[in-house]
């Protein structure tokens, strides 16, 4: 612990905040403790590395509503974060020679070259623009747990629209379109992959496919009622004017997924089901946030982590979320829809230079090589809207503050 750390423990209607924090980043501290007092917080932690060197970590509230103190090892489900990581197994991948963004996916999928996919490329799995969102024929029960199983629905799906002329987000199918391009590839599946090549070296938090013996650490996910605000927003609309569209398709077609069951935690889902905390995210874009290496270990050379942070694709309206998105390959950037009717929480306000990954209800983990940051934060209590929510933004806003950034009035925050 640096000479600039001190510890915080402070205790708050929902329960204690612990941890440590640089006295640079103490508006961090003070927004997470206001998170619990004002803006309903249940259980959460956040993490910041600068340079390389832990600069906040923090954890506190509750596993559950009047449960168990979420302790430093608490980890959660933290939903689309998980992209982040199955976006870095792919550009390992491709640092290695392994995989090509600019060649039909047929050639390392054939099976999937068909019904109007046959000119599909590499590089389309990983910004959204490949146009299978969703599935129009109805899921089993439990089939996203299943992983071949949709890898072979997905095989024979009609696109929605000719493969890379729009954007659509690929809220849960990215993690056969993506992982199928890692696992034949580098003949790994994508859980495995991470593991050996990125979390076990680097002693990383964060687990694509949970073992059963990490369970007791779990914090349970606690949805957020609906209230006229969801049911008015611009993805609701979307979803109520075409029952059978990208929209509605993703978000009511997921034969009874639910992320408080073992199986979800279990399965490798790496669009959606990734477990981990504060530290995990913040530890897992650290390497991205210096240069492509970390602890010794190098993950991407500079070409690659160029790449992974420049916009791949954007769009007036995503054809799933029905918002205005930004994204890399594989990556979400800086998405500023706050004039935006109808989207509120709908936006993830970072650095033009940051990339990373909103998880559902208000998770968040990125890098900002530009200012050698890494950016982790988890929560069991969902919120409103699609991207971030008031607690999480206001953490990554305390963070850009304490580093000497003066304003966000453009969309995303400069110096």
């Amino acid at each position: 612990m640096g000479d600039k750390m001190k510890l915080i423990e402070v205790e708050t209607a929902k329960g204690w905040v612990r941890g440590s924090c640089d006295s640079r980043f103490d508006e961090v501290a003070q927004s997470f403790i206001g998170n619990f007092e004002q803006r309903g917080e249940i259980g959460a932690s956040v993490s910041i590395t600068l340079d390389g060197q832990r600069v906040v970590d923090l954890w506190g509230g509750r596993k559950s509503v009047g449960g168990d103190a979420w302790e430093r090892d608490t980890i959660s489900v933290v939903f689309s974060c998980t992209k982040g990581a199955s976006a870095l197994c792919a550009h390992m991948a491709v640092d290695r020679g392994l995989l090509d963004l600019d060649v039909p996916v047929a050639r390392y999928w054939p099976e999937f070259g068909q019904n109007g996919k046959e000119d599909a490329i590499v590089s389309m799995m990983l910004d959204h623009s490949v146009g299978v969102p969703a599935l129009r024929e109805p899921l089993k029960q439990g089939a996203y747990y299943d992983y071949d199983h949709m890898v072979r629905l997905l095989e024979r799906e009609t696109p929605f629209w000719k493969p890379g002329t729009r954007n659509g987000y690929h809220g849960v199918t990215s993690a056969w379109t993506v992982g199928e391009m890692v696992r034949r590839s580098t003949g790994q599946r994508m859980g495995a992959f991470l593991r050996e090549a990125v979390t076990g070296p680097l002693a990383i938090d964060f687990w694509m496919g949970l073992p059963e013996a990490e369970e007791a650490r779990v914090a349970p996910v606690i949805a957020y009622p609906p209230d006229a605000t969801t049911f008015n927003s611009r993805i609701a609309l979307a979803i109520a004017a075409d029952p059978q569209g990208p929209s509605a398709l993703f978000a009511l077609n997921g034969g009874g997924f639910s992320p408080n069951a073992r199986e979800a935690r279990a399965a490798e889902i790496g669009s959606a089901t990734g477990v981990s905390n504060g530290r995990g995210l913040a530890d897992l874009y650290a390497p991205l946030a210096n240069g492509g290496a970390f602890g010794g270990l190098r993950l991407v050379g500079a070409d690659t982590l160029a790449r992974m942070a420049r916009v791949s694709v954007a769009t007036h309206e995503d054809a799933t979320l029905a918002i205005p998105t930004r994204f890399s390959l594989g990556f979400m950037k800086s998405m500023d829809n706050r004039a935006l009717a109808n989207a509120d929480s709908c936006s993830a306000v970072m650095s033009d230079a940051a990339f990373g990954h909103v998880g559902a209800g208000g998770s968040i983990g990125f890098a900002d090589p530009e200012c050698r940051l890494s950016f982790g934060y988890s929560m069991n209590q969902m919120g409103q809207g699609i991207l971030l929510n008031e607690r999480g933004q206001s953490l990554v806003d305390a963070a850009y503050r304490a580093m000497g950034y003066r304003s966000n009035a453009s969309g995303a925050w400069m110096r």
